[in-house]
């Protein structure tokens, strides 16, 4: 079985690129240029596959602060481990996050997995800690971000693809993955629902898609904080909202664990 990864070209749809597996072993600096069968080539550069370039997406500001190299660097130490505790208004330790991704999104051997909008790939991390013989590809935005994955992940003795891409456009071919997951990004968005088709079109019919995402709060005081934040490019749905929003995208909800504004959702494939 080849252990190599499989892109799309962001230029040429239907072209294929290639990624060798040694581009997954991080404890080891892989550097190179990787280019498709139509001549377009990108950088990879300390085991991160560029396909951005120079050229920055559209950013909301909330979204642009996930390019500054301390919000990265205390993302996941500071803010992640205590995030859920703090939003849910009561004692939820990131263990029991963890607990949930693996039981809903249930990683098996030779499976091969994406966490979109990784940031420091804390999921693609766990997904593979939990299941090593699985394969797992962390796409984000932001070098900063995936610099900080990669520091992490070698910390860890993890091996994963890392690339730098736009959820709007995922850079693969049709129904590639078995199983998707996306920690807290939905909100951050620019065009959520675009992320979700494209989401769609990535996963197997017999996928799992684990959610982790914020919703509108009832109560006043705590709505007047995320109107604030929307301001920043932040966007909020009730549960009913966001599970429309899935289903326009073709998805359906198997289950869910909604805690204060935080939800957790497992959608399948309709």
């Amino acid at each position: 079985m080849s252990m190599s990864l499989e892109l799309r070209s962001p230029l040429h749809e239907r072209a294929g690129i290639e990624i060798p597996e040694e581009a997954a072993h991080l404890n080891k600096p892989f550097n190179g240029t990787i280019c498709s069968n139509k001549g377009d080539e990108y950088v990879i550069q300390n085991n991160i596959i560029d396909l951005l370039g120079e050229i920055p997406p559209s950013l909301s500001w909330a979204q642009s602060t996930n390019h500054w190299k301390v919000t990265a660097a205390l993302y996941e130490d500071i803010w992640r481990k205590r995030s859920l505790s703090i939003l849910t208004g009561e004692e939820f330790p990131i263990d029991k996050e963890k607990e949930l991704l693996i039981e809903w999104l249930d990683p098996k051997a030779g499976k091969l997995y994406l966490d979109i909008g990784c940031s420091t790939a804390l999921y693609g991390r766990l997904v593979k800690r939990a299941q090593p013989d699985c394969r797992v590809v962390a796409i984000d935005f932001s070098t900063q971000m995936l610099e900080e994955a990669r520091l992490k992940a070698e910390a860890d003795q993890t091996d994963l693809f890392l690339l730098r891409a736009d959820a709007h456009e995922l850079p693969f071919f049709g129904t590639t993955f078995d199983g998707l997951m996306m920690g807290g990004t939905l909100n951050e968005l620019t065009d959520p629902l675009k992320v979700l088709y494209e989401s769609r079109r990535v996963i197997k019919k017999d996928g799992t898609f684990f959610m982790m995402h914020l919703i509108k709060s009832g109560a006043w005081y705590v709505r007047l904080l995320q109107d604030s934040a929307e301001f920043s490019g932040l966007k909020f749905w009730t549960v009913e909202e966001s599970n429309q929003l899935f289903e326009r995208a073709g998805f359906s909800v198997e289950d869910q664990l909604a805690k204060g504004v935080v939800c957790f959702s497992k959608l399948k494939p309709a």
